[in-house]
């Protein structure tokens, strides 16, 4: 899944970000774990979303169980810091 987080957030680069690890949070509690988290830093976007011209890019790998993906992205879509998000099952 790559994660587009506002700008406005603010953190350092060793620390954890508030908003991936509510995001981590949040699929453990549904029984999924996370293999990998590779945060990729601020990078400009190809658009202007929410007025933002900059976004935070954030990949993680994780293992959940497929019906509880719907009740993930919802949860994402209500995320005011997460700008947009691409969750898609890795090939086989």
């Amino acid at each position: 899944m790559v994660l587009v987080i506002s700008p406005e957030i603010e953190t350092a680069e060793e620390e954890s970000h508030p908003t991936v690890d509510k995001v981590v949070k949040l699929i453990t509690n549904k029984g999924g774990s996370i293999d990998e988290i590779n945060r990729w830093g601020k990078r400009r976007l190809a658009y202007p979303i929410k007025h933002f011209i900059e976004g935070e890019y954030v990949l993680t790998h994780f293992k959940l169980d497929p019906n509880l993906t719907h009740e993930l992205e919802a949860s994402l879509k209500l995320n005011e810091d997460i700008l947009r998000h691409l969750l898609i099952r890795p090939g086989s």
